[in-house]
C-alpha cells in the first residue's frame, strides 16, 4: 500500500499526463477548457473524472440542494437521454438516487472502464485515451443542448 504523501505524488502525474494528452484539444465552442475541471456552466452539477484503483469513470453528476429542480433537471435529461447516449458511444448508466461518498443522494449519469487499475502504469494510456474520448462525445452533446439545461435553473 502507498503511502499518502505517495498516492499524491502518483495522482499529481496521472492528471498532469491526462493534461498533456489534451492540450491542444478545444471544445466543439471552440474555446479552450481545462477538460480535468469541465465548465458545465449550471451550479451543482459537475462532470467528473474519477480514477483511483476502483473505479475508473466520467461521471455527470446532479445535485442540487432543491429536490424540485433536482427532478425537473433530472426529467430534462431523460428528454435527451438517446441524443446523449448516441453522442457517447459508450454504455450510460443513469442513477437518478446515486449515494455518494459525503452520503449524498444525486444523479449521476456515468461512463465506465472495466479491467484497469490506476496503480497499474500500463493501464495509464487506456485510461488517458478513455477520459479523452468520452470528455470530447460529451462535450459535443452539452455544447448543444446546455443552453436548454441552464435555463430549467435561471
Amino acid at each position: 500500500m502507498l503511502s499518502k504523501e505517495a498516492r499524491k505524488e502518483r495522482n499529481e502525474k496521472f492528471w498532469a499526463a491526462f493534461k498533456e494528452v489534451m492540450r491542444k484539444r478545444v471544445s466543439s465552442s471552440g474555446r479552450r477548457v481545462n477538460w480535468s475541471t469541465y465548465p458545465t456552466e449550471v451550479k451543482n452539477t459537475y462532470l467528473r473524472l474519477i480514477s483511483d484503483g476502483k473505479l475508473t469513470a466520467v461521471c455527470y453528476d446532479i445535485q442540487f440542494k432543491d429536490e424540485g429542480v433536482q427532478a425537473i433537471f433530472w426529467e430534462q435529461l431523460g428528454e435527451l437521454k438517446t441524443v446523449l447516449e448516441s453522442a457517447m458511444n459508450y454504455p450510460t448508466q443513469w442513477n437518478e438516487k446515486f449515494i455518494n461518498a459525503e452520503g449524498k443522494t444525486i444523479g449521476r449519469i456515468s461512463w465506465e472502464l472495466e479491467v484497469v487499475n490506476f496503480y497499474n502504469d500500463s493501464d495509464w494510456t487506456k485510461i488517458h485515451n478513455f477520459f479523452k474520448d468520452r470528455v470530447i462525445e460529451f462535450d459535443s452533446f452539452y455544447q448543444e443542448f446546455k443552453d436548454i439545461l441552464i435555463s430549467l435553473v435561471e
